[in-house]
């Protein structure tokens, strides 16, 4: 017999967008299946969001670069008949380095996370979704997407994907009660920028990086509005539309010329794991 209690699963839980959109959906009496990297932290803020919004915050610990470990996250909710009413696929890493000397496990990871892993819970959870004729998807994508990124070259084309999916996927939804909504943000103020050489590129001097509070709040407005396209910022909608009708070749050149110009090397490669812990793919 199916549960009739609907929860939001959101991935990548513990920090960023993704916390502050858990913090949000708490608010507005949502409850919760948490899950990230770090079950201390996931322990910590589920207990935090409990006592502050009276909901229920349900954890679960996984390493999401791993088909059995998401495939046990998936166990778990069908074994306890939850129903996922919310789909926020918000986990992801990016890198900043030269894909020449980047780490290949590294970038097999991130694809991992990145695509692999939004792909399958989607695929696992949209007939579901279907079959109820309510319920709702956000893919956490990026102004990356909408254009090649020298330096950050994998990530970019991840995110490239996340909006290609999402945008094809609620095409084929469309009128049937579900909704899939692709996030585009730009920089926003996130352990990726503050701990990682990213920071002092040239282009995040041209960018002030939003507020992750702000973009969770227009994404979730974005969402329940059942919008298939987000992009928070007037200076974003802006960039899209010149990134639309420049040559594509210039637009590659140019962002290359603003990501590698930086007060350190670029050669190396600095990752920000979903969780944002510092990482550093020399060392792995």
């Amino acid at each position: 017999m199916e549960s009739t209690r609907q929860f939001a699963l959101i991935t990548g839980a513990t920090g960023g967008i993704g916390a502050e959109t858990a913090e949000l959906m708490a608010s507005k009496k949502h409850d919760l299946i948490l899950t990230a990297r770090s079950e201390e932290n996931l322990k910590l803020f589920a207990c935090r969001l409990e006592e502050t919004y009276k909901i229920t915050a349900i954890i679960f610990q996984a390493d999401l670069t791993a088909k059995k470990e998401r495939d046990r996250l998936i166990s778990f909710i069908r074994d306890n008949n939850f129903q996922i009413e919310f789909l926020i696929n918000n986990a992801g890493f990016g890198d900043y380095g030269v894909f020449s000397t980047s780490k290949r496990s590294l970038n097999e990871k991130m694809i991992q996370v990145n695509i692999t892993a939004l792909t399958h819970f989607t695929r696992e959870f949209l007939p579901d979704m279907l079959r109820r004729g309510h319920g709702r998807i956000m893919n956490v994508a990026s102004m990356a997407g909408f254009m090649p990124g020298p330096v950050m070259s994998v990530y970019y084309a991840s995110k490239a994907y996340v909006q290609s999916f999402s945008q094809a996927v609620a095409e084929e939804v469309r009128g049937s009660g579900v909704t899939v909504t692709a996030l585009c943000p730009g920089p926003v103020s996130t352990d990726f920028l503050t701990k990682s050489s990213y920071e002092k590129a040239f282009i995040m001097k041209l960018l002030k990086p939003a507020n992750p509070k702000d973009i969770a709040r227009f994404g979730y407005k974005a969402m329940m509005k059942g919008k298939t396209m987000a992009i928070p910022g007037a200076v974003n909608r802006f960039l899209l539309l010149t990134v639309r009708l420049a040559p594509r070749r210039l637009i590659v050149s140019m962002l290359n010329k603003l990501h590698r110009k930086t007060s350190t090397p670029v050669e190396k490669s600095v990752i920000i794991s979903e969780d944002g812990f510092l990482q550093d793919s020399s060392s792995r």
